[in-house]
């Protein structure tokens, strides 16, 4: 494209608005010009909103933000803007749930047709360049869209009022004054029952999403009621999953949904987000099994964002695109004869057999790697032992990932983003200590210095960093996500660094974005730009809510710190959502992770530590190990007076015979104190899990 078509998001940090800085169309980025402009010229604003990662963003741009022709509509009537999601999800939740009042459906790229004033009149998602797939071609939509505004302005203004209307009403939730039961986690864990696939493992249909959140208030419903049917969700789940195609055979990592039921052909991109909370998930599975496939898989995730998508700082990249090199999935599948001519006819044939490599192809005449056969079942097949096909296996993986790294890589959207970056903070703190790996604490540790450093301006946190700037008021979802990955490290580590900036962080989350009027939490905070709006999230999507997440690092600083100030704020969240949550459980996944928590009697340990006592690493790990989804564990030197300042569970309480000492603690009764990690464990071990009916009604 030539240089005059050179636009104003060349000035952009997004990976997003600059793959657009060359399009003909007259772009600019959300901001008082582009709105001055529109309000000066009395003409309708087209939003555009998508993201680097996004197949059919890219498809649009191709098909119309390249075509001249549509270029020269767009500009001559409308001020365009366009917005990463990932930047101003504000403005994307806004305008979303708009296009899905005006349609009944969503998705990106999102394309919204607004009033000067931003309110949204129009919309739809993506727009072939002719009329085609029973849609209207964009340059109809652009013609009769602009005849509207010119001739039947007081018909748009009237579909605009409506609509904004509609949107005021979206916050409105009263608290319940029905009591907060075990029953409602109950009739919850039902609800996704009766939606399981038993066949190929997660909820509903095609296409498929990894429900990781739902996944993991499934593995807590068993351990609270040992109910083997709620374990078999999870671990038939986990399993298909990690052997279908969503899962990178080769280089570790999910990526985004099967377009499929069963696994197999996947949405290419992989989000950071995704796999902070898979890893999560099966990190936690691995601890209520100890089946080291749960631990292979968490293990390869994280070292997959470790290798591809850690910056040298610290901070976590946000995606890698679906496409390369213009075609989807291009990257990542194969021919059986590629496969063949790399490992030779025999490694080959055993290796093609494994992972269900054909002639045909198994999708859209490729071949994406999966595993439908057990090793042994392809031993015994191909008539070899189980070593000999282990031994092919590894040296065929080595060396088409090597083949791999040699092709045209997906584009990387390089922001570093505070909230997701929080998720993957708290995957490698768990990680670092489930799985005694130093270098994942390491990855932690400077993520969360690298956010604290470079990402708050003025006492406020900043939502996205790129090329050295950081930009944009944090959203809910930053300081919810950020808090809650700094308590995990601080519950990994032990380094009381994490717990004050944590409690800092929430102190300015309530501050920033609490309803006084009618509780919950707005998602922008009262520093922020006024937008048409002023929205709360509730719902756990691909993301949880902040909402969801707020109130279990709310009820989680309750028992760190005693702050009953924290513990009221999270039972008004769940008010609030008591009689929604019951109808739409499977909604509400994190949401109802903080309930489990909220309504048990959860561990507390706590272990100090002399100076020159070197056990307490052990002793750490040790209460670490069990799957206890209700704790939260405390250790410090018994000389730290600034901990037990801040932690009650430290006060009054020493390293016996110079070892270090646990001290595990359940409403309100101990046991007696373990002097080393065995006994610290045995103690563990024993956990009553019907202990949790003692505080239901809370």
């Amino acid at each position: 494209m030539s240089e005059q078509h050179t636009n104003r998001l060349a000035g952009e940090t997004s990976p997003y608005l600059l793959q657009h800085k060359h399009n003909p169309v007259n772009w600019y980025p959300w901001g008082d010009e582009a709105i001055n402009r529109a309000r000066e010229e009395n003409k309708p604003i087209l939003l555009s909103i998508g993201y680097s990662a996004c197949h059919w963003c890219h498809v649009m741009e191709r098909e119309s933000f390249e075509n001249e022709g549509i270029a020269r509509v767009m500009n001559e009537n409308f001020v365009s803007i366009k917005v990463d999601r990932e930047e101003r999800p504000d403005i994307d939740q806004i305008y979303m749930n708009a296009v899905q009042m005006i349609t009944g459906h969503g998705g990106w790229p999102l394309t919204v047709f607004l009033t000067p004033e931003l309110v949204p009149f129009f919309g739809g998602t993506y727009f072939p360049p002719e009329d085609r797939y029973q849609m209207p071609g964009f340059p109809r939509v652009l013609a009769s869209i602009s005849e509207a505004y010119r001739a039947r302005p007081e018909d748009v203004m009237q579909s605009a009022w409506s609509i904004l209307a509609e949107l005021r009403k979206m916050n409105a939730a009263r608290e319940s004054n029905e009591i907060l039961s075990l029953d409602i986690l109950d009739a919850a864990f039902d609800g996704m029952k009766r939606n399981y696939d038993s066949a190929h493992g997660g909820f509903g249909r095609a296409p498929k999403f990894p429900a990781a959140m739902n996944l993991d208030f499934c593995l807590r419903h068993y351990h609270r009621t040992n109910d083997a049917e709620a374990l078999e969700i999870v671990t038939h789940t986990c399993c298909r999953m990690a052997e279908g195609g969503i899962y990178d055979q080769l280089g570790g990592g999910f990526h985004r949904y099967s377009t499929d039921a069963e696994w197999l052909a996947p949405h290419f991109e992989k989000m950071l987000y995704d796999n902070a909370i898979l890893a999560r998930l099966y990190l936690h599975v691995y601890q209520a099994t100890q089946d080291a496939f749960f631990r292979r898989i968490a293990e390869e995730t994280l070292d997959y964002v470790l290798r591809e998508m850690t910056d040298s700082n610290g901070g976590f990249y946000s995606a890698q695109d679906a496409d390369s090199e213009g075609e989807e999935g291009k990257f990542f599948v194969w021919s059986k004869d590629e496969i063949v001519e790399l490992l030779g006819a025999e490694d080959g044939r055993l290796f093609c057999e494994y992972y269900d490599v054909t002639e045909r192809g198994n999708w859209e005449g490729h071949n994406i790697l999966r595993v439908v056969k057990s090793s042994s079942n392809v031993a015994v097949a191909q008539g070899v032992t189980a070593e000999r096909l282990a031994e092919a296996l590894a040296r065929g993986s080595e060396i088409l990932f090597q083949a791999r790294e040699r092709r045209v890589k997906p584009g990387r959207d390089e922001k570093i983003l505070a909230s997701w970056n929080g998720l993957m903070l708290a995957s490698f703190a768990e990680a670092s200590v489930i799985l005694s790996r130093p270098d994942y604490r390491e990855a932690a540790e400077h993520n969360a210095a690298f956010i604290l450093e470079n990402m708050q301006q003025n006492n406020l946190l900043l939502h996205s960093y790129k090329d050295g700037q950081a930009r944009f008021n944090a959203y809910l979802d930053d300081y919810a996500f950020f808090a809650a990955g700094l308590v995990t490290l601080y519950e990994a580590t032990g380094n009381l660094r994490w717990l004050k900036s944590s409690i800092e962080i929430t102190d300015k989350m309530i501050e920033e974005f609490w309803d006084d009027a009618e509780g919950g939490f707005f998602y922008t905070g009262i520093s922020h730009e006024q937008l048409i709006v002023r929205t709360k999230d509730y719902f756990d999507n691909a993301t949880p809510s902040g909402n969801s997440v707020a109130a279990d690092v709310l009820l989680r600083l309750t028992l760190l710190t005693d702050n009953e100030d924290y513990r009221r704020r999270a039972v008004t969240i769940f008010r609030l959502l008591r009689d929604t949550l019951k109808r739409y459980p499977s909604a509400f996944g994190r949401l109802l992770n903080a309930l489990d928590l909220h309504l048990s009697s959860p561990k507390e340990i706590a272990i100090l530590g002399t100076s020159n006592s070197n056990d307490m690493d052990d002793m750490t790990r040790a209460a670490w190990q069990p799957y206890l989804p209700n704790k939260v564990v405390v250790c410090a030197a018994e000389t730290d007076g600034e901990a037990r300042e801040i932690v009650p569970l430290l006060r009054n309480r020493f390293a016996l015979d110079g070892h270090a000492t646990a001290y595990v603690c359940e409403n309100r009764s101990c046991q007696l104190p373990a002097k080393t990690a065995t006994e610290l464990a045995a103690q563990l071990s024993g956990v009553d899990k019907g202990a949790i009916g003692a505080s239901s009604s809370r």
